[in-house]
């Protein structure tokens, strides 16, 4: 069974950095891809970015790219996304994933290709 926890939420000024992190209760994150999706009041929850399983290979949505940056510890259990930049548009509430398909060279971007999820954090972003 494989348990998800996300910190590292809050409210920043539009401009400003924050790190999220996702901690996972699994013996080990091993051939799995992780991601992170968001969801703001009123919308469908919508991608951000993704990591694959060795944490070789990225994917970012457009409306992130260049300015968040997604990584993993295997070690540790943990995965990460650092937001820079950031702009009142991504104020939603961030969930952590992980799809219990193995060794995918290139991790998904669709929300129902993952299995288990946290129970997100609040990140604000004030104007």
């Amino acid at each position: 069974q494989v348990q998800l926890v996300e910190s590292g939420g809050g409210l920043v000024r539009a401009g400003a950095s924050l790190r999220l992190s996702c901690a996972a209760s699994a013996r080990t994150l091993s051939g799995c891809a992780m991601g992170w999706f968001r969801q703001a009041p009123g919308k469908e929850r919508e991608f951000v970015a993704a990591i694959s399983w060795d944490g070789a290979t990225t994917v970012y949505a457009d409306s992130v790219k260049g300015r968040f940056t997604i990584s993993r510890d295997n070690a540790k259990k943990t995965m990460a996304l650092q937001m820079n930049s950031l702009k009142p548009e991504d104020a939603a509430v961030y969930y952590c994933t992980l799809d219990l398909s193995q060794y995918q060279t290139r991790p998904p971007s669709s929300l129902t290709d993952y299995d288990y999820w946290g129970q997100g954090t609040q990140v604000t972003v004030s104007s």
